[in-house]
């Protein structure tokens, strides 16, 4: 999916909702349990019910890799059942050498066709630029993340900068606002995130962290928002576990409707400012 694609998705769903399949076998509602693959089942119906609402589904490879084969079995289903249209993205953190970040690459992008893979820069440009090398294909950077420690490598100041400013004005050169995009933790400090706005103009940022992490979409959307929405606001847990009952899916759906109506707002007053 090119720039151009996913900005005319927003708008026409008039939703930047990325909804996180985070699936937890331990967390799933336990009549799914007898199915023959418990994991995509649960997707399925998280799927089926909110795929109106949403423009991307974020698949946190973690949650299957730990099951082993059955587990990538239950990620390839997933993907696979995902309407095409849609923006994919594996959240998988890889970075390695060039050579084996060229087998990452085709890892998701060839083997198991997502859009988007996230990527963790700390060994520099030749471990980035081999994702960045796929047609209509995207890079998401880890930029700055919201998480406790945070503070260990990214707050850290060098020369007058902090590293993480280093490092999205460093990625700024290897990609370009129509195939990178960079991680930007929603619980960081609203000032902040105008600031990392000012400071990347155009690319946009996967934002997670909103709902059970306690980010405010609101915030969010006037600091980081800009003339194409440039955001990809993603919610894991407050959506797909919103209900463990018979009706989880519908649960899930009111969950994902109430950050979309709250969306349409957003996107309303951006686009009337152009």
């Amino acid at each position: 999916m090119n720039r151009q694609e996913l900005v005319n998705l927003i708008k026409e769903k008039q939703s930047y909702l990325c909804i996180g399949l985070d699936t937890d076998l331990h967390k799933i509602p336990r009549h799914l349990l007898s199915y023959p693959d418990p994991i995509f089942a649960f997707n399925k119906a998280i799927i089926d019910a909110t795929k109106d609402l949403c423009v991307s589904y974020k698949i946190n490879t973690a949650f299957y890799e730990c099951m082993g084969i059955r587990g990538w079995e239950s990620l390839q289903r997933t993907v696979e059942y995902i309407p095409s249209g849609l923006f994919t993205i594996a959240d998988a953190k890889r970075g390695d050498i060039g050579n084996t970040s060229t087998q990452y690459a085709k890892t998701f992008f060839e083997t198991y066709k997502f859009d988007a893979v996230t990527v963790a820069p700390y060994m520099g440009r030749d471990s980035v630029l081999p994702f960045l090398s796929f047609h209509e294909k995207w890079t998401i950077m880890l930029g700055l993340t919201s998480n406790e420690g945070n503070s260990d490598f990214q707050m850290q100041q060098m020369g007058g900068e902090y590293l993480y400013e280093k490092v999205l004005k460093a990625g700024m050169t290897w990609g370009t606002p129509d195939n990178l995009m960079f991680v930007i933790g929603a619980t960081n400090d609203p000032a902040q995130l105008a600031h990392i706005r000012k400071l990347v103009p155009d690319h946009f940022f996967l934002v997670p962290g909103v709902g059970a992490q306690g980010g405010s979409l609101q915030e969010i959307s006037a600091n980081a928002m800009n003339k194409d929405c440039g955001l990809l606001v993603n919610a894991s847990r407050s959506i797909i576990y919103a209900g463990n009952g018979e009706d989880f899916a519908q649960d899930a759906r009111a969950a994902a409707q109430e950050l979309q109506r709250e969306m349409v707002e957003y996107l309303e007053a951006a686009f009337a400012d152009i």
